[in-house]
């Protein structure tokens, strides 16, 4: 764990409140990510997807999610990374965006960590392109980087093809 993470509304050394942010952390290619967990509508483990012809590649299909269609999005290619193999156990994060929802598959899913609002970054010139196109900001914490993502942008086609 972070020494950064602390509980909401907490008193830093000065006396004063120091506002956090919780985050759903989750992995994809052994990159930690996070997502605002107000932004999260549900964690799903494997889920039966119907595929959707002639998506983008990154679309995987669609899923039933309690009489609700989700479109599910595989994360790793949106980033622009390997695809999973067939065998390897993915999870999902349901996030909704402009009254959709959206199921997007990551690698596995961590935890809800609070973090200082006074230790965000913006995004350093030396992160990866792919993951720049698509985060607001970073954490460092103690072993690793999480790299937070905004959402909007993931999900954004027009933005991303006139890029």
């Amino acid at each position: 764990m972070s020494s950064q993470i602390e509980t909401t509304g907490s008193r830093n050394a000065n006396g004063a409140s120091d506002e956090t942010e919780e985050f759903v952390t989750f992995t994809i290619a052994g990159q930690l990510f996070g997502i605002p967990v107000l932004q999260i509508q549900d964690v799903l483990s494997s889920y039966q997807i119907t595929p959707i012809p002639l998506a983008p590649p990154e679309i995987t299909g669609s899923l039933n999610l309690r009489g609700r269609v989700v479109t599910a999005m595989d994360l790793r290619l949106r980033l622009g990374l390997s695809a999973r193999s067939k065998e390897a156990e993915s999870m999902s994060i349901v996030a909704e965006n402009e009254g959709e929802l959206y199921s997007l598959m990551v690698d596995s899913v961590g935890e809800v960590l609070a973090l200082s609002k006074s230790a965000y970054e913006r995004n350093p010139p030396t992160l990866d392109a792919k993951f720049r196109t698509f985060s607001d900001g970073i954490y460092r914490l103690d072993k690793q980087l999480l790299i937070v993502l905004d959402v909007n942008r993931l999900l954004d086609y027009e933005r991303s093809d006139a890029a």
